[in-house]
Formats: C-alpha cells, structure tokens, sequence
C-alpha cells in the first residue's frame, strides 16, 4: 500500500505494486460509442522553433462528452510516437473495428470520465493522420516530403493552442498524456502556463537522454537505408515500407521490457517442431511478432512522418531557453501528477524521478507514484486497472478541489 509523505505542500508517494489493492476503483463502463473525426484549418502563419515559418496548417482532432457552461471541464489527451487524435470510439458499428488507442481509459466512468470532463485528442503537427505534415500537399500542389518545416514539441504545442482558441476553451483542467503526449503536457504548462492547471506526466521524461537519441536515429537509418526512400521524394512510387516497417520492429523492442518478451514468447518456434536453420523464413516466434508489428504499422503511417517526429523527440528538453530545470519549471502554474514504471527502459524512472526532482526544487506541488510492473514503457497502456486508480483518483480529487474553491470564490 502506497504512503503519502507530505512536505512544505508537496506530496509524494512511495512505490507500489500493480497488484496492489488502491485507494480508488471505479468500475469500467461502455465506450463512448461512435466518434467523428474533425479537422480546422488555421490561415495564420505558424512561425516555428527553427526559424522557418509554416503559412497555414490543419489541426485533425476528436472530441468526447460535454464542455461544461463555464468551460472548466476541459482535459486535453496527447498522443504518442506512434498515435493520432483516435483515442477512443469507433468509426462506424462494423463489429470488426478497432477502437480509439486508449479506449479502455477514456468514457462515461473511465480513468477520463466523459460523464464529467470534455476531452479533446489532437494529431501533431507533422502528422499523418488528418494534420498538417510531411505526406500533405504543400503550396505547390506537391506533397512537402522533406520540405516541410523541422519541428519541435513546442511547435506541436503552438498547433494545438490555435486548436483551443478556435475552440473558444481559454483553460485546460488537465493536459494529460504517456511517453511523448507527457512531453507535450509538460511543454504546455511552460509554454502558457496560465492555460493550464494540472500536468498529467506518465512514462516519459523532461528532456530525451543519449539513449533516447540513438534508439531514433536508428529507426531513421533504417528509413534512410530503404532504396524507396529516394530522399523522401517517393509519394509517386512504391513507398519505404521495409525500412519504415524495421524502424517500428526496433521501436517496439524499446516499448517492451526483457521479462515481457521472455514470457511471452521465450525461445518457442515459429511454425516449427525443430530448428529449419534458415534466413527465409522467421524460425523463432518473436521474429515473426516483431515482423507483424512492422507489416501492420506500414499501413497506417508515413516514413517522412516517422522521421519528422522522432527527430521533434530529440530535440525534447524542457530546459530549452533556461539555464536549469528548475527554474524552466518556475514558469508552471500547475499542479503535477508524475508516474513511472519500474521495467520502463525506455523512459526511466530515473528520468521521471529526475522531473520530480525539479519540480519540488521549484516550489511546484507534484504527486508521484512508481509503479512495479512487468510491461515495459507499454505499461501506461495496459495496466489501465493501475492507473484508472492513479489517474481517476487525483482527477476525482482535483475536480473536487476545484469546485470548492469556485464555489467560494463566487
């Protein structure tokens, strides 16, 4: 059981277990059904980090529930690496649909209660799903391949703040979000810290570390290594898939941990009773997993993108602009949920404790849970029991919270 440490008005929280009995439950209900994507163009020139200026851009997004009548109510979600504004729903009543990526977390008595919070998803700028990016038709009528603008987390931050305003929503009550959509909620609260009350930090860290550097520089290589590739000129001919696809199998690795892959697939044969000894064929079920998810992922994304974002992930630090982290952090005005998970390899708990760190030297009021769990980075996504608990808890409280003081204010 977890214990609450309290210290000049930041709290802290001990490790726990993800079998753990926690403090609060609540029960999982149906989705939010069928959802429809949106999308508004902005005319405005978005003027980016790198000095280069983007002359209008389009914003794909979803929402789910109610905006309230003072517009309160809002939780914005960000997507990871690999994700869209698709966090929840479906598209249509065909029973073989997918659902949104974090299905399990978002609806009426989910972790995102839409029963109570209006919650908005977003593509990234430089997208490939509805957004503005690489695979988009510039001025010119051809796709922008490597003539779209780099960008930073704190472009992609600067997108979604047009987003808001044509959504007439001045105020986040949360900004929430794992591994690079953490990145994004941490951007926010510095970038316009007045917008936003709590930071939802999960799996993820402030700034990208050398190993976070050199897993996506080899994912891109991969992409570079492709004869289809062509420079990223290649929307009128056969696509990158096979280096596009090796990139997402080593990606993947990272998002596992070595006890997942141990005990899920350990050294079992693929369609073998023994050993065939042979390159043609995968021989080892792990292999053809890894092939799989590479296959599967070819088909829902662009290599340009691919490239374009991990380099925005490279580029991550928060300190950007401040000579510490701390006093980056001074900037923030909210409140601060962080949690990691202890066989995350990718983002560490190091890194998340790291951020806490900072946080607390900077005054902030910051609740932290380290989670033992098996999965890997991918834990944010699965153990939905934990962090329903973890998640749906500080929401229930910092609503609860807020409304008191609303109440007495008026």
């Amino acid at each position: 059981m977890s214990k609450n440490h309290h210290s000049n008005g930041k709290r802290y929280v001990s490790a726990l277990d993800e079998n753990n009995l926690l403090p609060y439950s609540r029960p999982q209900y149906g989705t939010v059904g069928i959802v429809q994507r949106q999308s508004v163009h902005i005319h405005e020139a978005l003027n980016l980090r790198s000095g280069a200026v983007l002359d209008g851009f389009t914003i794909a997004y979803e929402t789910y529930g109610t905006l309230n009548h003072d517009r309160s109510n809002t939780i914005m979600i960000f997507h990871a690496l690999s994700g869209d504004a698709h966090v929840a729903g479906y598209y249509t009543d065909d029973p073989a649909e997918r659902p949104g990526w974090w299905d399990e977390a978002v609806g009426p008595g989910k972790m995102f209660d839409t029963d109570r919070f209006f919650v908005i998803c977003s593509n990234v700028l430089g997208g490939c799903r509805g957004s503005t990016g690489p695979s988009s038709l510039s001025p010119d009528g051809r796709p922008y391949a490597l003539n779209f603008p780099v960008l930073t987390v704190a472009d992609m931050v600067e997108a979604q703040r047009y987003l808001l305003d044509y959504l007439g929503i001045d105020r986040l009550f949360a900004a929430a979000g794992g591994s690079m959509g953490a990145m994004q909620a941490l951007q926010w609260s510095v970038q316009y810290p007045h917008r936003v009350e709590n930071v939802l930090f999960i799996a993820s860290t402030a700034r990208s570390s050398a190993q976070n550097i050199a897993f996506n520089e080899i994912g891109r290589q991969a992409i570079y290594a492709d004869p289809r590739w062509n420079h990223g000129d290649y929307y009128d001919k056969e696509e990158p898939t096979s280096g596009l696809a090796v990139a997402r199998m080593i990606g993947h690795i990272t998002y596992m941990s070595e006890h997942s892959l141990e005990n899920r697939f350990g050294r079992k044969l693929q369609d073998h009773h023994s050993l065939p000894y042979r390159f043609d064929v995968p021989e080892f079920q792990v292999e053809s997993y890894l092939r799989y998810q590479g296959e599967k992922f070819v088909t829902r994304f662009d290599a340009n993108t691919y490239l374009y974002i991990t380099k925005a992930l490279d580029y991550f630090n928060i300190v950007d602009g401040y000579s510490s982290m701390p006093e980056a952090l001074a900037q923030s005005q909210a409140q601060f949920l962080v949690i990691s998970f202890s066989s995350d390899w990718l983002y560490t708990p190091h890194q998340s404790q790291e951020l806490v760190d900072a946080l607390t030297a900077a005054g902030k009021e910051v609740e932290y849970h380290h989670v033992n769990a098996a999965l890997g980075h991918d834990s944010f996504l699965v153990e939905v029991d934990t962090l329903t608990a973890l998640v749906g808890g500080y929401l229930e409280k910092t609503w609860g919270e807020a409304r008191q003081l609303q109440c007495v204010a008026s």
